[in-house]
């Protein structure tokens, strides 16, 4: 009897092993630096698909949300009327629109064919820069802001092109670039860096099924709120 439980206690004992062992190798690594914000899981459109017969999910188009950084703030645009109440304010600072919310806007009246047209904000802007997160520390110069064309960034089709993310056309699978970092000027005029992490529920490292629940935006970002070009987050 005393072998029996001395052997069970073993069992018992190895299995815990084993399982804090893989639960260590498999942990993603922490995005919490203590200065930037982190968006974990903040849902989409969740019930439109491209296509037909994906259950709980119908076939249409997928509503924007808009996105104010400083208040954490989501405000979904559904009809008409939400678009003529929010679209022309400076009550948000990015638009997630298109398929699977994908492509993202910034707020700015000069871009044709972007939520924030014909509205009231003409001094922001997006730089992309092709350096990790961490990495950033400054914010360009504002002759640089100005010379940027950047109105949306979406379906990278290219190393050129300034999207966040692949698009495999053949597993219809989302890849974010992992050292692509957006610095932004806001309608306040402050400095901010933005990372989107995924769009893909719990930020996987990897997917490899198609119905992987989506979109789920995790993204990271940091505004310097005493105006200056200091972004480093270390």
């Amino acid at each position: 009897m005393l072998f029996r439980i001395g052997l069970n206690k073993l069992f018992a004992l190895t299995a815990l092993l084993i399982a804090t062992g893989c639960s260590k190798d498999n942990a993603s690594p922490s995005l919490e630096d203590g200065k930037s914000t982190i968006i974990y899981d903040l849902a989409g459109d969740t019930k439109a698909s491209i296509a037909n017969g994906i259950d709980g999910k119908e076939k249409r188009p997928f509503y924007t949300f808009l996105y104010n950084l400083q208040q954490k703030k989501q405000i979904w645009i559904r009809s008409k009327e939400d678009s003529l109440r929010w679209f022309k304010t400076d009550e948000w600072d990015l638009a997630f629109s298109g398929n699977y919310n994908g492509d993202i806007q910034i707020n700015n009246k000069k871009y044709n064919g972007t939520p924030g047209y014909d509205g009231n904000i003409d001094n922001t802007a997006i730089i992309m820069l092709n350096q990790s997160y961490n990495a950033v520390d400054t914010a360009p110069a504002d002759s640089d802001f100005d010379k940027s064309n950047i109105s949306s960034i979406g379906w990278a089709t290219d190393n050129t092109s300034p999207g966040w993310y692949s698009y495999d056309v053949n597993t219809h699978i989302m890849k974010p670039y992992p050292n692509r970092t957006y610095v932004l000027r806001l309608s306040t005029g402050k400095y901010a860096k933005l990372q989107i992490m995924s769009a893909y529920k719990g930020n996987p490292p990897a997917v490899t099924d198609l119905y992987w629940p989506a979109p789920y935006f995790t993204f990271k970002y940091f505004i310097q709120q005493d105006g200056s070009r200091n972004l480093s987050t270390k």
